[in-house]
């Protein structure tokens, strides 16, 4: 099985190549119903990684909804916190229990809705564009990868790995760069800012591929379907960085006019 590139997956035996099922033996797989779902075949399959997505995500923006309309903006940050400690939790303990996913997605989502309103309110409907914006980016590179124009090798999967790992130590370097100078090392402002918006932006588009690649790989090979949240889990951490890398680009873009 292909080794994963995303940090909330790569922990997990059942998708990095180290552990999980044994590998669908031909002559059962020939005998399994190609409209057998996962809870018949105690397997994950594609279509419940994409449904369990979908359930994370309404879930998301359920609780950004209910966030933006009280007011509750000021929640964004605790939020953040909360969220960032309970998706350590559920990458280093592997957790797969439904219930702890869909707290880590409500949880998100109070945290997107109070910046979305910060964002919002400094420039009107940009929210709106970042969302479009997301939803688009992702059909496409969903698109380009189901059509074989982007093909995951394993030279792909290494300098997509890399760029990231390195893209998120010059991040943290700013962010604490921030600490004694105003705008850290100026990679989210002017010109530069821009570039660095879009570079994150195809980065994280890239480790969609990655994920679409890592999930389609993990079905084939008999992935139990519990797995299906926690696969679901890391897709949506991709999704959420993906939205708040145009929701910045966007702001850089409408405060330089």
């Amino acid at each position: 099985m292909r080794s994963s590139h995303n940090p909330a997956l790569v922990r997990s035996p059942a998708f990095n190549g180290r552990g999980g099922p044994e590998t669908i033996d031909p002559l059962e797989q020939a005998y399994l119903s190609p409209t057998a779902t996962a809870r018949q075949t105690g397997r994950m399959t594609v279509d419940s990684v994409v449904e369990r997505t979908a359930i994370l995500l309404g879930t998301a923006v359920l609780t950004g909804a209910a966030t933006w309309a009280l007011g509750l903006g000021g929640l964004a940050f605790p939020a953040g916190l909360v969220g960032l400690v309970l998706a350590l939790v559920i990458i280093f303990k592997q957790v797969t229990n439904p219930g702890v996913i869909l707290a880590y997605a409500a949880i998100e989502g109070v945290f997107l809705g109070g910046i979305s309103q910060y964002f919002n309110a400094a420039y009107p409907g940009i929210v709106v564009q970042a969302v479009v914006g997301t939803a688009g980016v992702t059909g496409v590179m969903l698109a380009l990868y189901r059509s074989g124009r982007i093909r995951v090798t394993p030279q792909f999967t290494k300098m997509v790995v890399g760029a990231t790992l390195g893209f998120f130590v010059l991040i943290m370097v700013n962010f604490v760069a921030g600490f004694f100078t105003d705008g850290g090392l100026g990679l989210r402002e002017g010109p530069l800012g821009i570039a660095v918006g879009l570079f994150a932006i195809g980065l994280a588009s890239l480790n969609l591929v990655l994920d679409f690649d890592l999930v389609e790989n993990s079905a084939r090979q008999g992935v139990p379907e519990r797995f299906g949240w926690f696969a679901a889990f890391g897709i949506m951490i991709t999704l959420v960085w993906l939205y708040i890398e145009i929701l910045r680009l966007l702001a850089i873009l409408r405060g330089s006019d």
